[in-house]
């Protein structure tokens, strides 16, 4: 790694797979960044190769073993589809480097669990990309939460968009631990733990409009046993909405846009809190590119992300909780 004149020493990254994410938002924050991609992989050669011309990335590879085993690279971002996150993230890790991985972490609690303890036993820095922690609009609202809100009561958060005209989407394929829940509603329920902490039960209802195996909606209840709940709700069968609220006895606060927020606009915060109406705005950010910086930063001080790897074990926990409610029509303990 080549030293910085400021901050952290610069990360070569590589990108194991050519998936939306990384196209539009994540390779394009690494390249806006003091870090840089060297290099892509594909099971598809020729996808690589034009990727990496895209994005003027140096080399490509035709398999994710072959990236795996660049000597060059410091670390690599997953955004496979869930069902691949543990395997591959596990496999850099064998190969001594550091992960930044899509969320959910793994397709379940006890598969995010064996992921973490593998990656600390190598010794690599693991990080979630749940981008939205790192606004200063989101980072702002768990602030106002935690200091200015007394007593909070509820959080209502949702995440729903149109999966439209595409049945071979890799979201509604169970194999690939597929469905609305894992894919968006993994962000009210990060938000809802953000700001409530642990629930202790978990209800939920779903339905599979696309007899594809997964669901396509679901609306789910967290319960504390302090009285406390959160409301959370996701799917790809309705327009998009992305919104949360936190209400308290002395207020609330609330958000638009919430999770994939635009990086080329101005934002907002509404908030009242003791009668006191107001909005705050945030000028125009990439949160991912502040997310690829957090993990950069991390790794170079040896120190905890903020989406670390005991996070996304509890995140993963209440997302198989929900499941579970929506399965069997009851509620679950966590």
């Amino acid at each position: 790694m080549s030293a910085h004149s400021t901050g952290p020493p610069r990360l070569e990254f590589g990108v194991l797979g050519t998936a939306g994410i990384a196209d539009t938002a994540v390779v394009p924050a690494i390249a806006a960044s003091d870090h840089a991609v060297g290099a892509v992989a594909s099971r598809d050669a020729d996808r690589a190769e034009t990727f990496a011309a895209r994005h003027s990335i140096p080399r490509s590879h035709g398999s994710y073993e072959a990236l795996l085993d660049d000597d060059a690279l410091d670390a690599v971002y997953v955004p496979l589809p869930n069902g691949l996150h543990a395997e591959w993230t596990k496999r850099a890790a064998d190969a001594g480097l550091d992960v930044l991985c899509e969320k959910p972490l793994a397709a379940d609690a006890a598969e995010a669990r064996d992921v973490v303890d593998h990656c600390d036993r190598r010794g690599v820095t693991l990080m979630e990309a749940f981008m939205y922690r790192y606004h200063p609009r989101t980072e702002r609202a768990v602030e106002l939460a935690a200091s200015a809100l007394d007593d909070v009561r509820t959080v209502t958060a949702t995440f729903r968009f149109p999966l439209y005209d595409r049945p071979n989407d890799v979201r509604l394929d169970p194999e690939l631990a597929g469905g609305s829940l894992m894919d968006v509603g993994c962000y009210p329920v990060s938000l809802a733990r953000a700001v409530l902490g642990a629930p202790d039960r978990a209800y939920a209802h779903a339905s599979d409009t696309r007899d594809a195996g997964v669901d396509t909606e679901l609306a789910g209840v967290l319960a504390y046993d302090d009285g406390r709940s959160a409301r959370v709700a996701s799917g790809f069968d309705t327009r998009h909405v992305e919104r949360y609220r936190v209400d308290a006895t002395n207020g609330w606060v609330e958000v638009e846009n919430a999770f994939d927020a635009p990086a080329d606009e101005r934002l907002e915060l509404a908030y009242e809190i003791d009668g006191r109406r107001g909005v705050e705005t945030f000028p125009a950010v990439d949160q991912y590119r502040l997310q690829v910086e957090h993990f950069a930063d991390r790794v170079a001080a040896d120190e905890t992300p903020l989406t670390d790897g005991a996070a996304a074990v509890e995140n993963v926990r209440v997302l198989d909780a929900l499941a579970e409610s929506a399965a069997s029509g009851a509620p679950v303990d966590l």
